[in-house]
């Protein structure tokens, strides 16, 4: 009877513990489930709320524009074109940077010709966000306070102060972007202390 009473309970303690560990391992899987869905949906979310930066974040993430962000930081117009805006910029490339009269840009990165990279860089920046299907025939002005000559041909090509533009509508969050292949320059710019 005592054996039977000490087998009976063996076999529930046995029971019991089997449940258990179906108990723990039920419990598990919900767990593991959870912890692996959360940083995919976290992920997606992130993904999702991004946008395109400002004109300074994206033309630092796209190639051919290192030495116009030079400039700008230069310039100290970083958070100028950083701000609400909108702006329309029209950006030369690092070619266009390199076809300048030799030692020119050199000496618009020197601290002593701040205020003339300043003054060539709003020249190529206009108040509002105008895409290329906006563009149209005619004087338009720059933050710096000139006029820009805007030619738009019958085949569709535009160009800014004999400039070709050859890349339309780089979004960012505070304005656009067109890429052109030279330095544009206000009509009263003295470029030649810079060439000393």
């Amino acid at each position: 009877m005592r054996k039977s009473l000490l087998a009976g309970i063996a076999v529930a303690a046995l029971a019991l513990s089997g449940c258990a560990a179906d108990t723990e391992e039920v419990i598990d899987e919900p767990t593991e489930i959870a912890v692996e869905e959360t940083p995919e949906v976290e992920e997606t979310e992130a993904v999702e709320e991004e946008g395109p930066g400002t004109i300074v974040d994206v033309a630092s993430a796209t190639d051919g524009f290192s030495t116009l962000v030079a400039a700008v930081i230069a310039a100290d117009l970083v958070d100028t074109l950083s701000g609400e805006g909108p702006f329309t910029v029209f950006a030369p490339t690092d070619a266009a940077f390199a076809d300048l009269p030799e030692g020119v840009l050199e000496a618009l990165l020197e601290e002593e010709n701040r205020e003339a990279l300043v003054q060539i860089l709003t020249y190529h920046v206009v108040n509002g966000a105008v895409f290329s299907e906006q563009v149209e025939t005619g004087p338009v002005t720059s933050v710096e306070g000139s006029t820009i000559a805007v030619e738009v041909s019958e085949d569709g090509v535009v160009t800014v102060n004999g400039a070709t533009v050859t890349a339309v509508d780089i979004e960012a969050s505070n304005g656009v972007i067109h890429v052109i292949d030279s330095v544009i320059l206000p009509a009263d710019f003295d470029i030649d202390p810079l060439l000393g």
